[in-house]
């Protein structure tokens, strides 16, 4: 099977406006306003994408459903061969479409959006880190296998990040490592496990291992928070759960002493432009100024942390990417796109490509030397020369 998840089509393209002054500035920040002059097409590389297979094997009579419901899949969805539900169970989850998993069509996507390479991720459903350890890492095991097969069919153009069983450090930091060495370019993890954020002792030991080894990380917000179930609405755990979790991700991480106690040669990245985090850095660094129990055991304030880690550029409008790039730099954002959803960019590089306030190497870097950089993809000579 082949595969990567895919919400119903239909949701608008998100409408690009007119650039207010940008938010809270990043010192040494610099912007062109300078209308755009053709230049030379860069190497692109868009770092944020899913897959899912068409069908996988069947985990429910393999292990049960003690611990709750598999995902799997309904295939031709209306009888339509190019259309599947992904299930839960007896649940419908989510509609998604062949672009998840026909490398064929994904390859006429990216010719469309003159996209040079792409990193496929798993679907975060995928996980499964509320089960015994060794079922998820049979899980792991299978799709990160069979995402550098779905990779071989992409003519060099496709790389992929692996998932592990991180409820269990140990089997994680093993599979990690063989994921790596079998030509995964990275891993991706969620947000956090259960009660666990990116400052518990867990989070913390496996960054640390993907440090010593030299894995990059991408951090993918999942299981959102929905209190009271307030955000079952309107998709609202998507557009307001998705973005506080990441932000959640990040202030952990500052204030609960993770980047203290982990080496800086560690390559992370946030996805969906770092969610709420570069619009309410003020209001964090604010408060870590002026109360003493909202420092937590940062060292530093918590601006003085934007030089470790990257986010990548899904944030849809103009006003939200220039305020990204003056909180981190163009030089750690990288062009994401969620692809192939509809909540992901839809013409993907879009935004970057018409923001008029980057220079044309600024475009250049965050359309694809940076995730190149990130991630060691290597940029073809002509590429180079071009750029």
């Amino acid at each position: 099977g082949r595969g990567a998840a895919r919400t119903a089509a239909g949701l608008a393209r998100a409408r690009v406006t007119a650039v207010p002054p940008p938010c809270h500035s990043r010192a040494g920040a610099r912007f062109s306003t300078a209308s755009a002059a053709p230049s030379p097409v860069p190497f692109v590389v868009d770092m944020h994408t899913h897959f899912l297979p068409i069908a996988w094997p069947d985990y429910s009579s393999k292990y049960g459903d003690a611990a709750g419901p598999w995902p799997w899949m309904r295939p031709n969805e209306g009888g339509d061969p190019g259309r599947a539900m992904l299930m839960l169970g007896e649940e419908e989850f989510r509609p998604v479409h062949h672009a998840c998993w026909d490398i064929a069509k994904r390859l006429e996507d990216m010719d469309r959006d003159a996209i040079d390479h792409q990193i496929l991720s798993s679907t975060p459903i995928l996980f499964q880190w509320h089960r015994p350890a060794e079922e998820s890492a049979d899980v792991a095991r299978y799709f990160n296998d069979l995402a550098l097969e779905l990779c071989e069919e992409g003519d060099g153009r496709l790389s992929t990040l692996c998932q592990v069983p991180l409820q269990d450090v140990d089997t994680a930091c093993a599979e990690v490592s063989r994921a790596f060495r079998s030509g995964h370019k990275g891993v991706q993890i969620g947000n956090h496990h259960g009660p666990q954020d990116m400052d518990s002792e867990n989070m913390v030991a496996f960054l640390a291992h993907c440090a010593e080894e030299g894995i990059p990380v991408m951090i993918h917000p999942w299981d959102m928070l929905n209190p009271e179930g307030r955000l079952d609405k309107y998709m609202m755990q998507w557009t307001v759960g998705m973005p506080a979790e990441t932000q959640l991700s990040i202030v952990s991480m500052i204030l609960g002493g993770t980047f203290d106690k982990l080496d800086p040669k560690l390559d992370l990245v946030f996805a969906h432009g770092g969610g709420s985090f570069p619009y309410l850095l003020g209001r964090l660094e604010n408060a870590y100024i002026y109360r003493d129990i909202a420092r937590g055991v940062a060292k530093k304030p918590p601006s003085g942390y934007l030089e470790r880690f990257h986010t990548d550029s899904a944030v849809f409008d103009h006003r939200s990417l220039r305020c990204l790039v003056d909180v981190m730099g163009h030089e750690r954002v990288m062009l994401g796109s969620d692809y192939p959803f509809p909540l992901g960019e839809q013409r993907i590089g879009s935004l970057i490509r018409t923001a008029d306030f980057l220079t044309d190497e600024q475009k250049a870097d965050m359309l694809g030397r940076n995730a190149a950089n990130f991630f060691r993809i290597p940029i073809p000579d002509a590429a180079k020369l071009s750029a």
